[in-house]
């Protein structure tokens, strides 16, 4: 019997083997609470195993789920969307993809066809930042709704730091798309002006660049923390000690990382790349500079040490601007799409 709160979610669980917690244990999680009854697919680490763990249970609970959400990425993991999209299609089951890859926009270029196949033959394409809702617009996609990442805003203290030191925050996975290394690079670069400086970098190895970083710190003898992987709690709580959030990334989407960012007070400094500039209104509520740009990063870091009453406000509009992320005004989008 298929009843409209039984919800099948496809994604990468993987937090249990050493990655970040992604959006299919966040918003499978404020789902659950809502009194869905969610089925998650799948913590497989293995890839192959991973694709057919999640063709099994779509074939399971096809007579059992109302929905199939899918965690839709634009490098290797597009192909799992394809396939349970595809497999969907088969068994007539209704699928929404859940836009998550900050290179969506270069796939629909790259891949035209498995594109129309995918995402025409959705029930609704799910935008969480107008970014994605705009390139998929312009390639004709007519079948979209804009739902916003989403965090539970309480949990999120704001604290508005009255004296701005250059003590830095990164939090992200190590890899290539999100430039660890340029951070590393922009701690040296203020060094070299004399400013007393340091940073700590939160998250787990999943490119292989934690090593190449820390061995580069430990060459260069830089003030730099690596704590690995921290918790969502662990590293709200560590965020008490820092007064500026970096953000080093060459692709994106809407981050929950700088959006918990700017919920906790911390004035963020971001590549304005993919959805960041949607996100992130310049010199209103974040600074942004372009990728791979450490001396845009410096001059940035500094303009917000010597500047405490314009980066006060830009802290405060930032958490004005993310409390309409909070999950109990997007609750109500959600329950709007699944029902339908």
């Amino acid at each position: 019997m298929i009843l409209v709160k039984h919800i099948l979610y496809i994604g990468n669980k993987l937090s249990n083997s050493g990655s970040n917690v992604t959006s299919i244990e966040t918003l499978g999680t404020f789902l659950k609470n809502e009194e869905y009854l969610v089925v998650t697919s799948s913590s497989k680490k293995n890839k192959l195993l991973r694709m057919i763990d999640m063709l099994y249970s779509t074939y399971k609970y096809s007579n059992k789920v109302s929905n199939v959400l899918i965690d839709t990425y634009s490098t290797q993991n597009f192909y799992y969307a394809v396939l349970v999209a595809k497999f969907c299609r088969i068994l007539r089951l209704p699928y929404i993809p859940i836009l998550r890859g900050g290179m969506l926009p270069n796939r629909l270029k790259m891949s035209p066809e498995l594109c129309k196949n995918l995402f025409n033959g959705a029930k609704y394409n799910i935008a969480p930042s107008m970014y994605l809702y705009e390139a998929f617009s312009r390639e004709g996609y007519s079948n979209l709704k804009y739902i916003p990442n989403t965090i539970a805003i309480e949990k999120y203290n704001f604290l508005l730091r009255k004296e701005i030191k250059a003590n830095l925050l990164w939090v992200r996975s190590f890899s290539e798309i999100y430039n660890p290394l340029l951070a590393i690079k922009i701690v040296e670069s203020l060094i070299k002006q004399s400013v007393n400086v340091s940073l700590c970098m939160v998250g787990p190895d999943t490119g292989g660049l934690l090593e190449v970083c820390k061995r580069k710190a430990e060459e260069k003898n830089l003030p730099i923390t690596f704590t690995g992987k921290l918790s969502k709690e662990e590293w709200v709580e560590l965020s008490k000690n820092y007064s500026i959030f970096i953000n080093t990334t060459n692709f994106d989407n809407t981050p929950v990382s700088v959006i918990e960012a700017m919920a906790l007070g911390l004035p963020v400094v971001s590549t304005n790349v993919g959805g960041i500039p949607f996100l992130i209104d310049n010199n209103e509520t974040g600074l942004l500079v372009h990728p791979n740009d450490e001396n845009q990063f410096v001059e940035k870091i500094r303009y917000l040490l010597d500047n405490p009453f314009a980066t006060e406000n830009l802290s405060v509009n930032a958490r004005k601007t993310v409390e309409t992320f909070d999950w109990e005004k997007v609750k109500t989008k959600w329950d709007t799409v699944l029902s339908e």
